[in-house]
């Protein structure tokens, strides 16, 4: 028996045993009505019960008749009736535009600070909790947090950079999982970072200067200072050789600044391209190719690559406390070696502040330690760079 079946006969038999006893009242007036024994009250309020579902029932069937909705489909039939909700509901998950992040976060010269994230970096106690500590214990870096723009790379991780921070931005790719541990030279890691240099291309489309860090990145002190005027793209090493324009430098892709215009627009558009050139190869090594080839010279590229003594790494530490910068857990295979070497690190840091204020200069890093450094190739101490800053900083924070 369909359901209007079953409606039209308990309104029948409604009004038959409301017309013995009060006339002509409508079946739902007299089914209020009845006058019914002091015993029969939880009855009454049975029936009145029944008789709520069934008509609620039967208009439910019919708006859904009317409307030609599939049965079954109960979330249409109620946005119908309730179209306000879908607008509640689009506005409650709808995500800030990268536009707005941007702007939001920008000095008054328009520069941002970025860095990505995942699931995997993203866990209580892992990488990006340390990134944050670094800012906080470091000399000058708390306030540029005010600046940074958090690029979570999957769901999880930009539910984390809303518990921690307040320049989120999701950047999830369709068909592509980015939230577990990404290997070295594996797939996803090979994915990631090619999807990671043509959103940069994109920043620097929409104007915008910015500095890119991984996020196993300790910033110690503020980097700006000791970042060229004149270059429009400067970079981080695995090992540096002793000049800054040496085009024979190791860079690495996990620091760089880059400046906003059409040069460097142009090189990311060139360096993304040269990914099927050199299919297999992650970025930092088809920089290490393209960064000889005429085209560079052509547009006017400016490259400066940034001294291991400011800007460390594992790869290469920076030997005097009193100078660093950053320090970056590159070199490193595997998250529980990374974390370990990262938490010395910053152990480190703190037992050199209080030497630091008497100007001791007797202090080293205790890394690299579960880190592997057995592929990197040693090299002799090359040219001293200059000691002086090579410009003063022309940041407004």
């Amino acid at each position: 028996m369909n359901l209007s079946n079953r409606v039209g006969s308990r309104f029948k038999t409604a009004r038959l045993n409301v017309s013995s006893r009060v006339g002509n009242l409508s079946s739902v007036s007299a089914a209020a009505s009845v006058v019914m024994p002091p015993c029969s009250g939880p009855l009454r309020r049975v029936v009145v019960f029944l008789v709520a579902i069934s008509i609620s029932c039967f208009v439910l069937y019919r708006s859904a008749e009317s409307l030609h909705v599939v049965p079954g489909s109960s979330s249409s039939i109620i946005s119908r009736i309730f179209p306000s909700l879908d607008s509640f509901k689009s506005l409650e998950i709808e995500e800030p535009k990268l536009e707005d992040v941007l702007r939001r976060a920008a000095t008054r010269d328009g520069t941002v600070i970025l860095t990505t994230l995942n699931e995997a970096w993203a866990a209580p106690g892992s990488v990006i909790d340390l990134f944050f500590e670094s800012f906080g214990i470091g000399e000058g870096t708390s306030m540029l947090l005010n600046h940074l723009v958090i690029i979570a790379l999957d769901a999880k991780a930009y539910s984390r950079c809303r518990e921690l921070h307040k320049h989120c931005f999701s950047l999830e790719t369709e068909g592509v999982d980015f939230s577990g541990e990404a290997y070295f030279m594996t797939r996803s890691y090979l994915k990631m970072m090619w999807r990671r240099i043509d959103f940069l291309r994109s920043v620097l489309e929409m104007g915008y200067n910015f500095v890119f860090t991984d996020a196993d990145v300790m910033w110690f002190r503020n980097p700006f200072p000791r970042f060229y005027r004149s270059a429009d793209f400067q970079i981080a090493c695995d090992h540096y050789l002793g000049r800054s324009n040496d085009l024979q430098n190791r860079p690495n892709g996990g620091f760089s600044f880059v400046r906003s215009n059409n040069r460097t627009v142009l090189f990311y558009k060139y360096w993304y391209a040269s990914r099927i050139r050199y299919a297999g190869y992650h970025d930092q090594d088809v920089l290490n190719f393209i960064k000889t080839e005429p085209f560079l010279s052509q547009i006017g590229l400016k490259i400066r690559f940034l001294n291991t003594a400011y800007f460390g790494g594992l790869c290469e530490p920076s030997k005097d406390l009193n100078l660093v910068r950053t320090m970056h857990a590159n070199c490193c295979f595997g998250m529980d070696s990374k974390l370990h070497d990262l938490r010395i690190m910053l152990q480190d840091w703190r037992d050199f502040l209080p030497l630091h204020l008497k100007q001791s200069s007797g202090f080293s890093w205790k890394v690299p330690q579960n880190c592997s450094l057995a592929s990197l190739r040693r090299y002799d101490s090359m040219d001293e760079d200059e000691s002086e800053p090579p410009g003063d900083s022309f940041f407004f924070f």
